[in-house]
């Protein structure tokens, strides 16, 4: 392995020590806020102060390319007068700059029209005590450890095959941040939080037949952080296993979606049951409540409180509590995922889910413990098992979907052939309806969590 000139490097003292400010300041200043809005006679008002910091350290080919460091922090206020409302926010600390912000955001709520459904959160959804959900795993590491592990992971990629000719680069993360937030409906609270990640991004082949592929791992704990060599060892062995890929002809088949994707899959449900789409009337998934959506076997519970879960909260965005609960039951859609704002627009309440879902998982009655990948492409039988989707092409208003795809065929349960250079379509609509099977080869994508997906029938437009 290449070794680094120190010059390259930061100070090995120079590590995440931790923050800057302390929750008892970010208490004063919030408090300092709220109490000049009342002052300025706002009916009512919410403040948040936060604060982030962080390292993140790129390789390529063995050296060093880049060592970034963040630190920002912010303080925003909100201000109501009565239906109407003003945001602002400032980055300097100093009481005097407070005031300016909450004036400003008084001033704006004065000349912004009135809308009924604006204001904080109803007193009875407010979250008056919370417990400690273990989100803050902080990584005392430095740029020269980082720089270590990144060229430790690329190095492995290399190692597994003499066809990895090349690589985009692997990377490390360190992040962490905590804030405070408190509103004049009865809410205090705050957390810290931390997230750190390992990435690599291989590629195989030479010339026209290059192919790349990439694979991370992403956890709040570093500890839990899977190993250097395996992330670059399966990133490489995902390349490898696109080399000579090929083109197909247009057809309707079944397709299998990859546990990274098929969280993409819930995405688009969670997205087109969500508040603002819904009081937009922008969704194919519009009066769903209580309709069949998925086949019967089809479940989606939701859980904010999984210790160290990287959906976890015990409160949203707005200090409203959140609670677990089965958003799909049998396939019938139970709840939506609403913030206060969009919950008044629909004559509904809250969900608590201002800011997003919490650790949501989708499974199914069907899955059995044996029910891996090896044998969900077997249950695909002959069809398309694709591993990487392109563009954006995804309407919410009819759910229809068409993306760029590579993947392999697979015939009669076995990989024949990669390919590349694909579409996929259909509507999500029936996408849905016609999930066939759910794997049991769990992947956890940020705030959700489900195996790879098989639909019964979609068009897949090759040459």
């Amino acid at each position: 392995m290449k070794k680094l000139k120190t010059s390259q490097l930061s100070s090995p003292k120079d590590t995440l020590t931790g923050f800057s400010y302390t929750r008892a300041h970010f208490e004063s200043l919030v408090d300092h806020a709220l109490a000049h809005a009342r002052k300025l006679g706002a009916s009512d008002a919410g403040a948040e102060a936060s604060e982030g910091c962080g390292l993140s350290v790129s390789v390529r080919k063995g050296a060093l390319e880049t060592v970034e460091r963040n630190r920002d922090k912010a303080l925003g206020v909100t201000v109501y007068l009565g239906a109407r409302r003003g945001n602002a926010s400032t980055s300097d600390f100093s009481f005097a700059a407070i005031e300016r912000t909450v004036q400003a955001a008084y001033d704006i709520a004065r000349f912004t029209a009135q809308d009924p459904a604006a204001g904080l959160p109803d007193a009875r959804d407010v979250c008056k005590s919370y417990k400690d959900l273990g989100l803050f795993h902080p990584w005392q590491i430095t740029a020269q450890e980082a720089c270590a592990l990144a060229i430790e992971c690329e190095d492995a990629a290399f190692k597994t095959d003499k066809k990895i000719t090349n690589s985009e680069g692997a990377a490390v993360s360190a992040q962490q941040s905590h804030f405070f937030s408190s509103h004049t409906r009865g809410f205090r609270g705050g957390y810290a939080s931390s997230r750190h990640s390992l990435s690599v991004a291989p590629i195989a082949g030479k010339g026209d037949q290059m192919q790349r592929d990439a694979w991370y791992s992403s956890m709040r704990d570093p500890l839990l952080l899977a190993s250097p060599q395996s992330v670059g060892r399966y990133a490489a062995e995902r390349a490898l296993s696109r080399l000579k890929s090929r083109k197909i002809s247009t057809l309707e088949c079944p397709v299998l979606f990859e546990s990274t994707l098929a969280a993409g899959l819930l995405g688009h449900f969670v997205q087109a049951i969500s508040g603002g789409a819904l009081y937009r009337k922008s969704t194919f998934l519009l009066d769903s409540l209580g309709k069949q959506v998925f086949p019967k076997d089809i479940y989606l519970e939701e859980d904010p409180f999984v210790l160290g879960g990287k959906g976890s909260a015990p409160f949203d965005d707005e200090g409203v509590k959140t609670h677990a609960r089965r958003v799909v039951d049998a396939g019938r859609v139970q709840g939506y995922f609403l913030g206060t704002y969009s919950a008044r627009k629909l004559g509904m309440r809250t969900t608590g889910n201002a800011g997003g879902s919490h650790n949501l998982v989708l499974s199914s009655k069907l899955t059995r413990e044996h029910d891996d990948l090896k044998r969900m492409i077997e249950k695909l039988g002959t069809g398309l098992f694709v591993i990487e989707l392109m563009g954006q092409g995804v309407n919410y208003v009819t759910g229809d979907y068409s993306r760029g795809a590579s993947g392999f065929w697979v015939e009669k349960g076995e990989i024949a052939f990669p390919v590349q250079e694909i579409t996929i379509a259909g509507n999500l609509a029936k996408m849905f309806k016609g999930i066939k099977a759910v794997g049991a080869d769990r992947y956890n994508y940020g705030a959700k969590t489900v195996g790879s997906i098989l639909i019964d029938k979609m068009t897949v437009a090759g040459s």
